[in-house]
């Protein structure tokens, strides 16, 4: 049975990656980025999640490593504090109170009990940078209120502040206006470009900033597209720069490489460019990345880069540029016209990604699976240009069918419409396009629907719209002499009275269609399509249809523009019950009996969970977020939770998740998205964190060892020990031999099948274990005290486990284990 906790609301991921620069561990292993209220350590090898760092109560704003010790991180956030973590292991060691809205962290090597901070000064838009001393302490939390001022009226964005030359100086750029403040001279320069609105120079904001790392120069952005190199910026008179100019839109962001030899420029071209040299003609190009770069990053060791894309989506590049992973967060779209569904064969949530595109987003591992093409056209990133929508979608028969429609309109009277149906392929493991209608309505389709009836005979697809009709297809034998095929064709047009159809959904059993036409709602046969009956609450449009589920399959819920929730029984054909709800969001649960509905009231978004057969409510929470929630869908659970109190027993078969308005991806728990860490990713971390020691050689392999020969100890006898490949000369010599110089294939052939063959040495030394003993205590009779040593070995270790050792070690491991036995280990003792 569940330890029954307080349900809370969680951020369950989508959270933005690319809000802030991600951030390189010393040896390149780990990536750190930003994410909502906490930050999220990714492996930069497999691009898995392997901690989640919670702590913090508001957004994070800033992360950067700290520079006396490499295996912690710092952080700041807007609720005020500055935390320390072991990222490793992922544990918060301290947290600096500071008192103030933090929004920006910088770090200096030179600077080691200090950071720097961005502050507001209490305008919206005035902010300031500052320096903190973190006083030490032994004391988990502590207070630090000791500021010093370094810049007034900076740019918001850390982009807009670098720090050059190991922390000599600290460039800002705000507008039209670049400062330079030297530390120890305690000056400021500043220099300003020309503000005119002629063309010439009507877009000479400065954008970003990055500093070299080692010499007097700085790097600024534009909004012209233009990057300018500044040099003598210590005299405001003296000072010089040079253009470099690739970028046809605003630069996004610069970065210098670790030793300063080049530098790295992004913006919505979605192209990384490699100015090498700083010289306009020696650059390199990374295209088609697929967004526009927000951020670019580069590793302390300089091995790796990488780039934070508009799409939410962090790509990992090597230094040579070419990408080697892509961390996916959740698309953030314009808007989300589809709604939340989820697909029945992956679990995964689908919703409206890239332009033209569906995402499969995983919420167990919290990453995106992959991208769907719906409208199967070229994306011109162009803001003056009417773009096609995709705005309906809708699974049907387990997972077999996917119904979408898009659509364009220029003017009212010019309206694009398409609806295409697709069907899942199991030979390629994906959708298929199957049957494409043009302008199935005459007007914009308001909603979609399958028939998921699990005895239903054939499938069923309702399709309504503002033109009021509504229209069922079916599924047909579409084959010819050429092929066998099925296909998608209108078997029923219905309207009534000529008002808009605004929404449609099946009962259960798939015996019965509910559609809405403004205020009326009117019950249909699936079998013969005739109207049953009506119901009308003339208290508005219908938002919002749902049958209930299970054991109150007989009623039908409706939400109207008024805020009334009505409930009719089908049964009796009158209203059950009904209730003042500005309800925004009302989904049914697929498990059970439950339904959720979240109403919008002026402080926040409130939720109900009730049963059609019960106007008392099962469960209420206030202000569960202080925005407007747009979506929400019920997740079925692998494997059901076990709570035993009413107020929780919703949340035993399915989980809900819902979207808000800023595009937050939020649910229902009670545990934190630490524990809610794969399994994979634990292991994988403490597979990292494993040192490489000697005593790993001797005792973790045989650790490892023993546990599989407990799982295959009926196979052991079978088995044939082969020798490891990489010690074999054929192999080695094969790989590692340019191809044009290789002896004739028969040669290589021959030498490597006898390479394969157990020699007899092996053997021997198998049946004669005592022999090599001997040689090994020949061999180690250089000291007394390496013979004492050797005793205890024997004394305390397994002979299998000496055996083992003997045959498994190379040649290289018995060379570096006949040197450490020759270190004195007599200290052990006195413990």
């Amino acid at each position: 049975m569940v330890e029954e906790e307080g349900i809370r609301v969680v951020r369950c991921g989508g959270s933005e990656l690319n809000f802030r620069r991600a951030v390189f561990s010393a040896d390149s292993k780990y990536i750190f980025c930003v994410s909502g209220d906490f930050i999220k350590v990714y492996s930069t090898a497999t691009e898995e999640c392997v901690h989640i760092l919670q702590g913090h109560r508001n957004l994070v704003t800033g992360i950067q490593l700290n520079p006396s010790n490499h295996l912690q991180l710092y952080s700041c956030s807007v609720d005020g504090t500055i935390k320390l973590w072991d990222y490793i292991d992922g544990i918060l060691i301290k947290t600096f109170r500071v008192g103030c809205e933090l929004h920006a962290l910088f770090t200096l090597s030179c600077a080691e009990d200090s950071v720097f901070v961005m502050i507001n000064k209490g305008k919206p838009d005035v902010f300031q940078l500052a320096s903190v001393k973190l006083p030490k302490s032994s004391s988990q939390e502590i207070e630090a209120k000791e500021l010093s001022f370094v810049l007034d009226y900076v740019n918001q964005s850390p982009k807009c502040i670098a720090f050059g030359n190991e922390g000599e100086y600290v460039a800002a750029v705000r507008d039209f206006y670049l400062s330079v403040y030297f530390f120890k001279k305690k000056t400021t320069t500043r220099f300003t470009l020309s503000s005119s609105r002629n063309k010439k120079h009507a877009r000479n904001n400065f954008t970003c900033v990055a500093c070299h790392p080692k010499e007097d120069c700085i790097a600024t952005g534009h909004k012209d597209g233009k990057i300018r190199l500044w040099r003598n910026f210590d005299d405001e008179k003296k000072y010089t720069y040079t253009c470099l100019h690739w970028h046809h839109d605003l630069v996004m962001d610069l970065a210098f490489s670790v030793t300063g030899s080049s530098l790295l420029s992004g913006g919505r071209e979605s192209v990384l460019v490699e100015w090498r040299e700083a010289a306009e003609k020696n650059k390199e190009f990374l295209p088609r990345l697929g967004a526009t770069i927000e951020h670019i990053s580069v590793s302390p060791a300089g091995d790796l880069f990488c780039t934070s894309h508009s799409d939410n989506k962090i790509t990992i590049i090597h230094r040579n540029l070419e990408a080697s992973a892509v961390i996916q967060g959740l698309v953030k779209d314009r808007s989300i016209f589809t709604g939340l569904m989820i697909d029945p064969r992956t679990k995964a949530l689908v919703l409206n990604g890239k332009p033209g595109h569906l995402q499969f987003y995983s919420l167990q591992s919290d990453k995106q699976l992959y991208n769907l093409d719906i409208i199967q056209q070229e994306y011109i990133n162009d803001s003056g240009l009417i773009q096609i929508e995709l705005t309906k979608a809708a699974f049907g028969c387990y997972g077999n069918w996917l119904a979408t429609v898009e659509q364009r309109q220029e003017k009212e009277t010019e309206l694009e419409l398409q609806m295409k149906i697709w069907m899942y392929n199991k030979k390629t493991q994906g959708f298929v396009l199957n049957t494409k209608v043009n302008m199935p309505h005459e007007d914009h389709i308001t909603a979609l629907c399958f028939c998921n009836a699990e005895k239903s005979e054939s499938s069923t697809l309702v399709t309504a719209s503002k033109d009021g009709h509504f229209k069922v297809w079916i599924l047909t034998d579409d084959s010819d002499i050429y092929k066998k095929a099925v296909g998608w064709t209108c078997d029923f047009v219905g309207s009534y009275h000529k008002y808009q159809a605004t929404n449609c959904c099946f009962s259960e059993d798939g015996s019965l269609l509910a559609v809405s036409f403004e205020e009326i709602v009117t019950i249909w046969d699936s079998e013969t399509w005739e109207l049953k009956c009506t119901f009308c609450q003339r208290a508005g449009k219908i938002r919002h249809l749902c049958f209930g589920r299970l054991t109150c399959s007989k009623y039908l819920l409706g939400v109207t523009e008024n805020g009334i929730l009505c409930c009719w029984n089908l049964l009796s054909c009158a209203l059950e019950w009904s209730t003042k709800l500005n309800v925004r969001v009302m989904e049914p649960d697929p498990n059970s009996e439950n339904i959720a509905a979240i109403t919008q009231s002026s402080v926040g978004s409130d939720l109900f969970v009730f049963k059609p057969s019960e106007p008392r409510p099962l469960y209420i929470q206030k202000n569960i977020c202080r925005e407007e929630v747009l979506w929400g869908v019920f997740v079925p659970r692998d494997v059901p939770e076990s709570f035993t109190s009413e107020a929780h027993q919703w949340l035993n078969r399915s989980q809900f998740y819902f979207l808000t308005k800023s595009q937050s991806l939020l649910t229902f728990s009670t545990q934190s998205p630490e524990e809610k860490l794969t399994p994979t990713s634990k292991q994988l971390l403490a597979e990292e964190s494993l040192p490489t020691t000697p005593f790993y050689f001797l005792l973790g392999k045989h650790r490892q060892q023993q546990q599989n020969d407990k799982l295959n100890e009926a196979l052991e006898n079978e088995l044939v020990q082969l020798p490891l490949t990489e010690n074999i000369p054929a192999i080695s010599e094969l790989l590692h031999t340019p191809a044009h110089v290789l002896p004739s294939a028969s040669f290589l052939c021959s030498m490597f099948v006898n390479s394969l063959l157990l020699s007899t040495e092996t053997k021997s030394a198998e049946e004669n274990p005592d022999d090599v003993d001997m040689e090994e205590e020949k061999e180690s009779d250089d000291s007394d005290e390496e013979n004492n040593f050797t005793e205890k070995i024997q004394d305390t270790n397994n002979t299998d486990l000496e055996e083992d050792i003997i045959h498994q070690l190379s040649k290289s491991e018995e060379k570096e284990l006949k040197k450490f036995r020759k270190v004195d280990y007599s200290w052990i003792a006195a413990l």
